[in-house]
């Protein structure tokens, strides 16, 4: 396949990435420095030290001068996993290098950990992608859609999981800028609304088509703009009135999921969405989407007597 036209910047083959952590060792001392730039900050000195891996526990840390033990993948993904560090960063590697993401099962063949592991790191690093967007400004277009599936008669429904319903998925996206998807449990007025005034920033111009839930949001005080544009109508675009943005997004999440992972349940569907809306937000970045994947890496748990200058990266990720 031919090389993507990217610039050098943003180009990460997989030989850099062997290059850059051949080993378990590696990996741990990219970590350290990351979720601590400043130092590890000692429990029992109560200040930054000089801090040693303790011999035969690579994953523990021992501090120079009382021999207190820090854990720098407490609270991460890594937390309490028996699987390799080399084996976890290769994951986010495999997931950063394809456009529609990879299944668990080709994980399992590429790495040889069991189907349960591959799974079981998925969606730890799903988790780790959640961007809560709450500032969507300017020009959004809103937009709703159903997941998984077959149209029958006049109902949606999902026959690989006994006959229940499509999905019903909504989401925003700025023109030119980000997106926030997420799973709804219908298409009633407060669905369709609430979800808009939870990340449209006020004075912004929404774009929406011709559901009639959609026109509460004028309603709703936050000094919106409302454009429709009728799609019944068989009209799609009209000067800058369209939703051609989100319709696109929708088209790479239904073409990712059906060509990748051929079925998703309801309960999983959220990490899905956060996987291609991470991908999507990040898209323009001047750094390769490995080191986007990596930065989400994070602690949980940090106790509030650390000083904040010192305190690990924190973020929302599940241990």
């Amino acid at each position: 396949m031919p090389t993507p036209n990217l610039p050098p910047e943003r180009k990460y083959t997989f030989k850099d990435f062997e290059r850059d952590f051949p080993g378990d060792e590696a990996c741990m001392a990219w970590l350290v420095e990351f979720l601590y730039p400043h130092g590890i900050h000692c429990l029992g000195c109560g200040e930054v030290r000089p801090h040693h891996q303790l011999k035969g526990r690579p994953k523990v840390w021992t501090c120079d001068y009382c021999g207190t033990h820090t854990h720098p993948t407490a609270g991460t993904i890594f937390h309490k996993s028996s699987t390799s560090l080399k084996t976890w960063f290769h994951a986010i590697y495999l997931m950063s290098a394809t456009r529609c993401g990879i299944s668990a099962m080709q994980l399992m063949r590429e790495t040889g950990v069991t189907y349960k592991t591959a799974w079981r790191m998925f969606n730890l690093i799903r988790k780790m992608l959640l961007e809560d967007l709450r500032d969507l400004h300017g020009s959004v277009e809103v937009d709703e859609t159903y997941v998984g599936g077959k149209k029958r008669g006049r109902g949606y429904y999902n026959l690989n999981r006994g006959g229940g319903l499509k999905t019903a998925v909504g989401g925003a996206v700025e023109r030119g800028g980000r997106v926030s998807a997420y799973v709804m449990e219908g298409r009633g007025l407060w669905d369709l609304t609430e979800p808009v005034a939870e990340r449209v920033l006020p004075e912004s111009t929404i774009f929406t088509d011709e559901a009639p839930q959609y026109k509460r949001l004028t309603k709703m005080g936050k000094g919106w703009e409302h454009r429709r544009i009728h799609h019944a109508e068989k009209v799609y675009v009209r000067g800058d009135i369209h939703t051609n943005t989100i319709e696109g997004f929708w088209s790479l999440v239904k073409r990712g999921i059906s060509g990748v992972y051929h079925s998703v349940s309801k309960k999983h569907l959220q990490g899905y969405l956060d996987e291609y809306s991470f991908r999507y937000n990040h898209r323009f970045d001047d750094r390769p989407m490995f080191k986007a994947l990596k930065a989400q890496i994070s602690q949980e748990f940090v106790p509030q007597h650390f000083p904040q200058k010192y305190r690990p990266r924190k973020g929302v990720v599940s241990s």
